[in-house]
């Protein structure tokens, strides 16, 4: 381990005894409830007041020397085909309040250190969700959640809440309202995929743990600014949310004027197939905001005798796209999940990542049938494509937020990734990754990309 590392695993360790154990939490930014409320005695459950708990993770990926038949060129957004070794580390403290008896306040101050692979640049659906595309070799630290939830109750069974990360114990209605407002991640709450959503639980791959077609609000770390609202009603969620984008499209801060916004809306059926449960989520969102057409920016750098140039054309302008996610429990111990994503691919990437059309295909199986039920064993295919007017602009040089070779022979971008985690007692969890990556950044010349990788994510 590189000293940042050991220092933020010491920050981890001296932060634990401020905080009770608890079984292994699930994504922070989803809500747990207990299936069989009454039997629980959810009805007379006295609500926590407050909760506090921790979270330590580092990844550590590497890479073998692959085909690329152009060298470097600099100033470009490149994966490097040299091998490499990178690690990224985190360390979060997850504090809830309660300040009124359906009125929640939660902070999440955390210590970030390291790298992606390559500066995090270069594949679209790029291989770790824990990676930001700014890294630092020195910790920092960052407030990356301060919002409040409030629940209003509008009748069905009362559902037991239990203690968690963002979640406070208590008991809700099963038909509720639920109002979100501060500065969270907008996929905290939206696109959300119980079996691939959580870079410290699950799959790393960006286009595996959300959808690749959308561009959804973020500063560079993954959060913005925004308000959010649910309804539950039966089997039934619908969602609505209006968030802040950046302040300018792949630039590292958010916006805190709404001027450049997202307007993001989720319709969720929950289900019962041969007594497997399921769901199915159709999302669809729309960017406004000062960004420029790929068209546009080609036609520029050719007049001009150069590369495309997004920020010489960025105008006032919006584009759209939509979202499918399905999950489906196949046995007790198997689970099968899929998303289909695309946007318009007319104009520049905003927040997210290069990714006009994605297609995602997985399955899911916890280790129950040889005696491991806390393990997971994960596996899922992608594919990613780009519009014809992205191919364009980056075939005659152009760079964009996570991919841009100045060249661009193209082929669709494909990803293999599958994963082990071993649960090896409530507080330490190990696993190890592999990706195999085709045309990374879409590039027909470039790849296939064999990546590693091991986490190590432990929880106090």
């Amino acid at each position: 381990m590189k000293p940042a590392s050991l220092w933020l695993a010491l920050v981890a360790c001296l932060l634990a005894p401020l905080v009770t154990a608890k079984e292994p939490l699930p994504s922070e930014g989803q809500h747990e409830t207990q299936q069989n409320p009454e039997a629980s005695g959810a009805e007379s459950l006295e609500p926590e007041r407050w909760n506090v708990s921790t979270q330590y993770t580092n990844v550590t990926q590497a890479n073998g020397r692959f085909k690329s038949t152009r060298p470097l060129i600099e100033g470009k957004k490149t994966f490097l085909s040299t091998p490499q070794r990178e690690s990224t580390n985190d360390v979060t403290l997850f504090i809830g309040v309660r300040l009124a008896p359906e009125t929640e306040f939660y902070i999440n101050p955390e210590i970030d250190q390291g790298f992606g692979l390559s500066n995090a640049v270069g594949i679209a659906g790029f291989p770790s969700g824990t990676a930001y595309k700014l890294g630092e070799a020195n910790p920092y630290f960052k407030m990356q959640r301060a919002f409040v939830r409030h629940t209003v109750n509008l009748g069905g069974e009362w559902q037991a809440l239990e203690s968690d990360a963002n979640q406070l114990a208590g008991k809700r209605r099963s038909d509720n309202l639920i109002f979100t407002l501060g500065k969270f991640s907008v996929v905290d709450i939206f696109d959300a995929n119980r079996y691939a959503h959580d870079p410290r639980g699950d799959f790393l791959n960006w286009a595996v743990l959300d959808s690749g077609g959308f561009d959804y609000a973020a500063d560079a770390w993954g959060f913005t600014l925004g308000a959010a609202l649910e309804w539950t009603q039966g089997p039934w969620t619908w969602r609505n949310g209006f968030f802040n984008l950046s302040k300018e499209p792949g630039s590292i801060e958010f916006g805190t004027d709404f001027k450049q916004y997202e307007i993001v809306s989720e319709l969720e059926h929950r289900h019962v197939l041969g007594e497997r449960a399921g769901s199915v989520k159709f999302l669809g969102y729309y960017n406004r905001g000062d960004m420029a057409s790929y068209a546009d920016a080609v036609k520029w750098g050719l007049k001009n005798s150069s590369a495309p140039d997004v920020g010489a054309v960025r105008k006032r302008s919006s584009q759209s796209g939509a979202a499918l996610v399905i999950e489906q429990e196949l046995t007790p111990s198997l689970a099968l999940f899929a998303r289909a994503s695309a946007n318009s691919g007319k104009k520049e990437t905003f927040d997210f990542t290069e990714i006009t059309r994605s297609w995602v295909l997985g399955l899911s199986q916890n280790g129950g049938a040889w005696e491991r039920a806390q393990d997971t064993l994960g596996l899922a295919l992608v594919r990613n494509e780009l519009s014809q007017e992205g191919q364009s602009y980056f075939a005659n040089g152009g760079v964009g937020v996570l991919i841009g070779e100045g060249y661009l022979p193209y082929a669709p971008e494909g990803i293999l990734e599958t994963y082990y985690q071993w649960q090896v007692n409530k507080w330490l969890a190990l696993a190890l990754n592999y990706q195999r990556v085709t045309h990374p950044g879409y590039n027909a010349q470039r790849g296939p990309v064999n990546i590693g990788g091991l986490r190590v994510h432990a929880e106090f």
